[in-house]
């Protein structure tokens, strides 16, 4: 793989969307759609995307019973994502809705990827709710459920992609939480470098303000990529 960056298009519609996807399509692998457009202008945005000519990551991350996981994942596979995903907090049996479901939607053509702990949490964070648990920790176990509930893969931070890859080898680390050095950290707080993370082992580097909100968007993409040994 030449190119491990998934584009995060945080944009407020899917106007945008589309105009920054086509400026940068020729320096990023996906694009990566979240709640706010999946929530906007809907899952007809994807077979938008696909047009410009690059597979799509739906970021769903569906959590709800495993009937209605598995009804919005095949809906998610039939609208054309390549990727989706779900939290893996919601349990085994709920992953594995996911996967059939997206296996039916998509004729087996997409892959699940499980949200573990978000790059915006870290020790403190969770045990206001109740998790005394340290992430590396958490990342670990759910990593395992994934793999046995045959997700593609695993979103966790770049700090942890090494304790998913002791778990679950076979299983894809897609990472956010990466920031270019002298990038704002914005509402980050376990992230790594480009460079740092594709060391560890990343498969796929999601990325969305340092791209997105560059001077030039293409040319920070193409910069990003250049500076890596992929």
């Amino acid at each position: 793989m030449n190119n491990p960056i998934m584009v995060a298009l945080d944009t407020p519609d899917g106007e945008s969307a589309l105009a920054m996807a086509s400026a940068v399509a020729e320096s990023v692998a996906a694009f990566k759609i979240g709640l706010g457009l999946l929530h906007g202008p809907g899952a007809g945005l994807i077979s938008e995307l696909t047009a410009i000519g690059r597979p799509v990551f739906a970021d769903a991350k569906l959590h709800d019973i495993p009937s209605q996981v598995e009804r919005a994942a095949r809906a998610l596979g039939l609208a054309g994502a390549r990727w989706m995903t779900v939290h893996i907090s919601g349990g085994a049996e709920m992953m594995a809705a996911a996967v059939a479901g997206l296996a039916d939607g998509s004729d087996g053509s997409a892959g699940v990827l499980g949200v573990s702990v978000l790059t915006s949490l870290d020790s403190a964070a969770l045990d206001e709710v109740g998790i005394s648990r340290q992430p590396a920790e958490l990342v670990a176990r759910m990593a395992a459920v994934a793999d046995s509930s045959g997700a593609e893969g695993v979103v966790c931070s770049p700090l942890e992609i090494g304790i998913v890859k002791g778990v679950a080898p076979r299983i894809a680390t897609v990472c956010p939480g990466i920031r270019p050095a002298g990038s704002a950290a914005g509402d980050q707080r376990r992230m790594a470098t480009p460079q740092e993370a594709v060391a560890a082992g990343a498969t796929w580097l999601v990325i969305g303000r340092p791209i997105t909100g560059a001077g030039d968007p293409a040319a920070a993409a193409a910069e990003i990529v250049a500076s890596l040994d992929v």
